[in-house]
């Protein structure tokens, strides 16, 4: 997989597709953090709470023909942000949802968000379940068998990640890629022009230039 560093290169002759993904979680379990990995492989422990939300992008190359841009919104997780938050998944095309594996409410909390989105988000939307903090496996309050299990009965994707260290980042946001239907949103932009605008926009169809995914 490949991000920033090529990314002027990944898709001068192939395809770019955009998509608008959202993070969701409890107050501290490292959702900023993942971001702040993931787009700037960076890692800061002093990293303040974000309020209301922060807006980021991010592509990767899927091969010498794909590339995939993420348009990413971080939302705050304190109770007071809360009713936000339907502004931010509102036509999202995936979301992370976070939990801290050393905090076992955490889980139920992220448990409570993929109702909200299963319940209010796309009915296509592609969640992915990431338990966070997976360097402090000694604090470790919630077993990872017990979130697989969960995940793979609620049709999501599953990783456990550190953002401190980097495992699993990359993996979580490819696998997410892997996961939007790029065949189809190509077919679509070819075929009906706008009519996938709430799945993604493929940014080389001549179709697509008006086109939005927020």
């Amino acid at each position: 997989m490949s991000t920033t560093n090529n990314r002027q290169n990944a898709h001068a002759s192939g395809k770019l597709y955009q998509f608008k993904l959202v993070l969701l979680g409890e107050s501290a379990v490292g959702k900023s953090s993942l971001v702040l990995r993931f787009v700037k492989d960076q890692f800061d422990d002093y990293r303040e709470s974000t309020i209301g939300a922060a807006f980021l992008t991010q592509t990767i190359s899927l091969d010498d023909n794909t590339t995939v841009k993420f348009e990413i919104w971080d939302t705050a997780g304190q109770e007071r942000y809360k009713s936000l938050a339907p502004m931010y998944y509102r036509n999202a095309n995936c979301a992370v949802v976070v939990y801290d594996i050393t905090q076992a409410s955490s889980l139920d909390k992220a448990k409570s968000w993929v109702k909200e989105l299963q319940r209010q988000a796309d009915p296509n939307i592609v969640i992915a379940l990431a338990g966070n903090k997976s360097d402090l496996s000694a604090r470790r309050a919630i077993d990872s068998e017990e979130a697989q299990a969960y995940a793979t009965d609620t049709g999501l994707l599953f990783f456990e990640t550190s953002a401190k260290t980097a495992v699993n980042v990359n993996e979580l946001f490819t696998s997410i890629a892997k996961k939007m239907p790029l065949e189809q949103l190509a077919a679509n932009s070819r075929g009906r022009g706008s009519s996938s605008k709430q799945r993604g926009v493929d940014l080389t169809s001549p179709t697509s230039s008006n086109n939005c995914s927020c």
